[in-house]
């Protein structure tokens, strides 16, 4: 090991990769985290289960994956790509899976051991972890000089790292700590929004479907006309408005809720019947078509009286019945807030970061990785595997 020190600010994915990286590479690292344990974040990914990358080998694919600035990761990813991910976790003795999407989970379903496998790799590769949070920069003549704590210590470095997350799911240590760090180093931090998050919807029917879990249905969000995202799978109603899979996918897609028209359309598809039902009255009719919390509301939007039999509704109810079953609108206003979104949309300008590096355009000595920078991907894997792929560059040119 030589006398250059360096520091990498947060014990997350991105963080723990960097500073197992620049160990490696004999430098004298040393991990700031603000947590008792590192990695807090991964331990709540995919469930607790960890999807801890996706099985997408074609870098173009990779990229289609990523909305907010693709092209900045092309180096990062062609440096470090899910087989390389893959291949790590296998080497540090956790085997992995894949399931549908090529999400890629561990096969103990246990992000506890990713979490020990990331620790351990930056503990071996010769990283040391101080538990302490990081309170600022001492930046002189446009150098990094030391990175003060909030218990009063002072590392002096020759080099810092800023992984420290972005604003999401705060309870883990993500509460936005790198974009004051980015600041005071003079970088820009782009508008700061959640993604990968529940929406909220303003339809007074709402609150009533609270709890109601739709599996295997077809999704379509709108902007006006214009079809934003279109998905199959599993949602939720919530006492605000929805969540689940396809709703956190589809919220990617999305800017600006409060000043658009986005509407969901829900496609139920049941298979109507109204011939064996006949004598029934409507009411009674659907429950072998729809989940019971669901049917009310259906009634009531319908138009059609409760107590009237199904052979008595007329071509015409029937009609718009079968519309609003294929296409249940559920109007959309806003996001949740940015704590309880997945991941963060925003941060780091990265213009004033170097691709090839992740070393900082203004100050000579810092770099950044993973979720502090503004670039953000879809659901499945794809948000770790550019922490992975970004804490690597990092690493690796620190």
């Amino acid at each position: 090991m030589n006398n250059r020190k360096v520091v990498i600010i947060g014990a997350g994915a991105s963080g723990l990769i960097a500073a197992a990286r620049a160990a490696l590479r004999g430098l004298d690292v040393t991990v700031v985290e603000k947590n008792e344990r590192p990695a807090r974040k991964v331990m709540i990914t995919g469930k607790g289960r960890c999807n801890v990358t996706n099985a997408c080998f074609d870098i173009n694919e990779l990229i289609s994956n990523v909305p907010t600035n693709p092209r900045f990761l092309f180096s990062a990813f062609s440096a470090f790509m899910p087989y390389d991910t893959i291949a790590l976790f296998e080497e540090l003795g956790v085997e992995t899976k894949i399931e549908r999407g090529n999400r890629v989970f561990p096969v103990s379903d246990k992000a506890v051991d990713i979490v020990d496998a990331l620790v351990k790799y930056a503990k071996n590769s010769g990283a040391g972890i101080i538990s302490s949070p990081a309170k600022s920069l001492e930046i002189e003549d446009s150098r990094v000089k030391a990175v003060l704590l909030e218990n009063g210590d002072r590392i002096d470095c020759d080099a810092v790292a800023i992984c420290t997350g972005g604003k999401s799911y705060p309870q883990t240590g993500s509460t936005g700590d790198g974009y004051t760090f980015a600041k005071q180093a003079g970088h820009t931090v782009t508008n700061l929004k959640p993604s990968l998050v529940p929406l909220v919807c303003s339809n007074n029917f709402i609150p009533s479907l609270q709890g109601l879990s739709l599996k295997n249905i077809s999704i379509t969000f709108l902007d006006g006309e214009k079809t934003v995202y279109s998905d199959f799978g599993e949602m939720l109603f919530t006492h605000f408005g929805v969540s689940g899979p396809v709703i956190l996918s589809a919220s990617a897609h999305m800017k600006n809720p409060k000043e658009r028209n986005y509407r969901l359309v829900i496609d139920l598809k049941p298979a109507l019947d109204f011939e064996e039902n006949k004598n029934r009255d409507f009411i009674n009719s659907l429950s072998k078509l729809l989940p019971n919390k669901i049917i009310p509301t259906v009634v009531k939007l319908s138009g059609i009286e409760p107590s009237t039999k199904c052979n008595q509704i007329t071509r015409e109810e029937r009609r718009k019945l079968v519309n609003l079953l294929k296409n249940f609108t559920v109007d959309i206003t806003d996001f949740r807030p940015i704590e309880e979104a997945v991941i963060t949309s925003g941060g780091v300008n990265v213009k004033e970061i170097d691709p090839k590096t992740m070393k900082s355009k203004i100050i000579d000595n810092l770099s950044f990785a993973g979720e502090v920078i503004d670039v953000d991907a879809y659901t499945g894997g794809f948000n770790l595997q550019i922490a992975f792929s970004t804490g690597y560059v990092c690493g690796e040119n620190i």
